[in-house]
């Protein structure tokens, strides 16, 4: 299966690091985000991959070549505008034509992808994103009211939600809700394809997650022991 790693936005939430390096680029320990990535993707038998670019792209192409030194085949998009993070995908129209895989190029996990696509093509549906459960705490006590009289407060709560991990298995007739040459992101995508009565299924994960484009998931990623065969925790206490 073809893999598309997404890896053009700016990282503006990591600034000022990513103003002289992509986010994808961003060392955990001794290694590149992207690099872990792909040789998670690997050891998960992915050989080609598209890697989509724009902001420094130009480095990323510089750190990855065209994969050899991970037995991959690398291609790369170039994005003269930003696209947003579905729209690049539009790049891509003529060479994705079987079910392929969608990924931020921020994204760490232990998810097992032969589960995830086996999910994907057992329930037939256009898209499958991967999920994850991530608890948030308010910074505020939350009322809730009725007819201008408080029935309920909580004080500073944590509060839990199903949340997309970056990650989606999707067939090609995606590609007639993402028009090309202008900016689209995946909450457009969704958006049309629910209004239009598209199913859009959700594969629930229960391991590690961290998305490197969040300060905190950044620096609790640096505690864990990569290992070249598997990602191994140690210690780390937001997965």
């Amino acid at each position: 299966m073809k893999v598309v790693i997404q890896c053009g936005g700016k990282g503006t939430r990591l600034r000022p690091f990513t103003s002289v390096l992509p986010k994808p680029l961003m060392p955990i320990g001794s290694r590149p985000v992207l690099e872990l990535l792909l040789k998670w993707l690997r050891r998960n038998g992915v050989q080609d991959v598209y890697i989509t670019t724009g902001y420094l792209g130009h480095l990323i192409r510089s750190v990855c070549g065209d994969g050899a030194q991970w037995n991959m085949r690398i291609l790369y998009t170039q994005e003269i505008e930003p696209l947003g993070t579905i729209g690049p995908l539009s790049l891509l129209r003529d060479d994705l034509t079987e079910p392929f895989l969608v990924l931020n190029g921020d994204v760490l996990t232990d998810l097992s992808l032969n589960q995830f696509v086996s999910f994907h093509h057992k329930h037939c549906a256009p898209l499958t994103i991967a999920t994850t459960v991530r608890s948030h705490k308010m910074d505020f006590g939350v009322i809730d009211e009725q007819d201008g009289s408080v029935k309920r407060f909580r004080e500073k709560p944590a509060l839990t939600h199903l949340v997309s991990m970056g990650l989606y298995c999707m067939n090609p007739t995606v590609f007639e809700f993402i028009p090309t040459g202008v900016p689209f992101g995946f909450d457009d995508l969704i958006l049309q394809m629910l209004e239009s009565g598209q199913d859009v299924r959700v594969f629930r994960h229960k391991g590690l997650w961290l998305d490197i484009g969040r300060v905190e998931d950044f620096q609790n990623a640096q505690d864990i022991a990569w290992d070249e065969q598997s990602a191994s925790i140690e210690a780390v206490s937001a997965a």
